[in-house]
């Protein structure tokens, strides 16, 4: 299995942008309670969605700057579907136009280690902006940091304005390294160290 990314920088905080679900809309909303680290199924009316697109598990270690896993930390995702449409009532897009298989947000807690994982897709691009995942992470020690993940490489970083505001080390912290997967019916696997403050 691969070894996360190393990172050093801690994470360069970033928007939530316009489509995080809120709290009120998570536990009240038309998706309540399907809120888990599975992005790419969802159980409505008995029957189950598996999401378009090809399948990411992404595995994530948090550490802070002195090197020290941080255990119990809330880590939450999100991301458009594959048709660029985000779970969420701002989107405005139709049910023709959603992936009624893509959770679109998921949530888990850091283990003893640091981690944590999630089943999830490849990134996929939206008007106006590369693919990236939005993140949360919520613990103590550090309170509350907004960030977003890049895929490393990807020909649409260039054209992104918040791609572009990074330097070297924070794009770093920041760009995922997808690898093919060889399990699980996933087809790509990225590991990757998110950096708090000590």
């Amino acid at each position: 299995m691969a070894r996360p990314a190393r990172a050093s920088t801690p994470l360069p905080t970033m928007t939530e942008g316009p489509f995080y679900p809120t709290a009120r809309w998570r536990a009240q909303g038309p998706f309540a309670g399907d809120w888990d680290a599975d992005l790419t199924r969802v159980q409505r009316a008995g029957r189950v969605r598996v999401a378009t697109g090809e399948h990411l598990g992404l595995e994530l270690q948090l550490r802070d700057s002195a090197g020290r896993a941080i255990d119990g930390a809330a880590v939450e995702i999100w991301q458009c579907d594959t048709r660029g449409r985000y779970r969420h009532p701002r989107d405005g897009g139709t049910p023709a136009e959603v992936d009624e298989g893509f959770q679109g947000y998921g949530e888990a807690r850091t283990a003893a280690g640091g981690g944590a994982a999630f089943r999830t897709i490849r990134p996929a691009p939206y008007s106006g902006r590369t693919p990236h995942i939005h993140v949360k992470l919520r613990h103590a020690s550090f309170g509350e940091i907004t960030s977003q993940l890049f895929v490393e490489g990807d020909a649409g970083n260039a054209g992104d304005f918040l791609w572009r505001r990074l330097d070297a080390t924070e794009r770093t912290a920041l760009a995922l390294k997808l690898q093919p997967a060889a399990e699980g019916g996933l087809r790509w696997q990225a590991r990757h160290t998110l950096v708090v403050p000590a």
